[in-house]
């Protein structure tokens, strides 16, 4: 959506379905004191946008109305907090109960991606890898720094608040790269240790 007040009254009307509930456009236009043709005006491109959907709910008395409610899309624009829930979680676990834990959860990502890389070569299943990270929001792109070696970067780390504290994530995250990947795989910057981003150096085991 593009800036300034066209975005700003969208994020009024996504604040005011997310804190009320389904409201219609006769209830956004008196809430927010602008028409009703206004309304539908920013409900299209929110809809268009996927922010927004609808449907058709009949009433005691007149004709049926068109009510609005949030997207799965746009619920994740407003702020979480899961980074906590999970960090107290954790804090009641011992060592080898964290270890085991994150174990599980690299072994459960391994067998959800293995199929992906059957059959590739090793550009190939980093350029895969690199489009499953991706999908998590990791910001990933990869590149061939010399023949037979590459780099993967991920800018950003939605488990950084996690990870920082438990260092079980990166190890468990570096461990799966070079499982999926069947290469020598070294973290050379990580973003949980301060770093500007996190790389890894790939290399054929061959």
């Amino acid at each position: 959506m593009e800036q300034g007040p066209e975005r700003s009254t969208r994020q009024v009307i996504l604040t005011l379905i997310k804190t009320r509930g389904e409201r219609s456009v006769a209830e956004l236009a008196k809430q927010l004191g602008v028409t009703e043709m206004a309304v539908r005006r920013h409900l299209n491109v929110m809809e268009r946008d996927g922010l927004v959907r609808t449907k058709l709910v009949r009433q005691a008395m007149g004709r049926p109305t068109n009510v609005y409610s949030l997207s799965d899309e746009a619920d994740e624009l407003f702020p979480k907090n899961y980074h906590q829930l999970a960090l107290d979680l954790l804090e009641e676990l011992d060592t080898t109960e964290v270890e085991a834990l994150f174990a599980k959860r690299q072994r459960k990502l391994y067998e959800r991606y293995r199929e992906r890389m059957q059959g590739k070569t090793l550009p190939e299943r980093v350029q895969e890898l690199a489009g499953i990270q991706n999908a998590s929001g990791y910001m990933a792109h990869w590149r061939e720094t010399e023949p037979g070696l590459y780099e993967l970067s991920e800018h950003n780390c939605p488990i950084s608040q996690v990870a920082a504290p438990y260092q079980e994530a990166c190890s468990c995250e570096l461990a799966l790269f070079r499982q999926l990947l069947e290469a020598e795989v070294e973290r050379t910057e990580c973003l949980a240790k301060g770093g500007g981003k996190c790389v890894y150096r790939i290399q054929d085991i061959g």
